[in-house]
């Protein structure tokens, strides 16, 4: 990968953009920039707060923002209401820049009812897909588990793992729609991705911002059952 051309942010909700929004710093989501420098060109990963700030991030990059990635529907990924509050999220930038909204064949109906979003925006993936960004490929790999059409970001030796998979932990597995041994098996597709590749969360639920995938495996509890049916004995509940 041309390292110097790749353009990549990991941006944290609360600190690098939405200061002045509470729930931003609660959730504490990180949003991704990635693409061509020499392009001009960038797909922006989960935008849910404050997505016009995002986008002047990005302008004052020198990229204009050409794609959205969604890891998954939940409002805090990209947009709509949760726990009594409005998160603006994919339809309000859809407001500011018609741009195509790349989400999990599966998940296409759960991001339409949570945002209000249209599918004629949506552009439906199964896994293996590839969305390209100036010179650069993005492998969309479904991991399923913690919703139906969660998917996960393969760039190079990034993985922009969402909701999937955390530094410490993974998503949440008793909401609807999750799936505790579907969520064992996604986390075992990726465990098998190369040792040097590094997670990029969907939150910043530890210290790291981020970590590379043997380091991840050797410390995170996820990976401790030897078998599929401790982890259900153990996440299944």
């Amino acid at each position: 990968m041309e390292t110097d051309r790749f353009y990549f942010r990991q941006l944290l909700s609360g600190v690098d953009f939405a200061t002045d929004d509470q729930a931003a710093a609660q959730m504490v989501n990180f949003v991704y920039l990635v693409g061509d420098r020499s392009a001009g060109k960038c797909m922006i990963v989960d935008p849910a707060y404050a997505v016009g700030e995002l986008i002047d991030i990005a302008g004052q990059d020198g990229m204009t923002v050409t794609d959205v990635l969604a890891t998954h529907y939940h409002p805090d990924h990209v947009g709509g209401s949760i726990m009594g509050l409005k998160i603006e999220g994919i339809a309000e930038l859809l407001r500011r820049i018609d741009i195509p909204i790349h989400v999990q064949r599966t998940e296409a109906e759960w991001v339409t009812r949570t945002t209000g979003v249209s599918e004629d925006h949506l552009r439906q993936h199964d896994s293996g897909d590839i969305v390209r960004v100036g010179a650069f490929d993005v492998a969309l790999v479904h991991t399923p588990g913690h919703t139906p059409g969660s998917q996960c970001f393969s760039v190079g030796d990034l993985l922009i793992a969402g909701d999937t998979l955390f530094l410490d932990g993974c998503g949440r597995t008793d909401l609807p729609g999750s799936d505790p041994a579907q969520m064992y098996d996604s986390l075992q597709v990726l465990a098998a991705l190369p040792n040097s590749t590094i997670v990029y969360p969907g939150h910043r639920y530890s210290e790291p911002a981020f970590e590379s995938l043997g380091v991840v495996k050797a410390t995170n509890y996820v990976f401790k059952p030897p078998t599929k049916q401790a982890w259900l004995e153990w996440f299944g509940r």
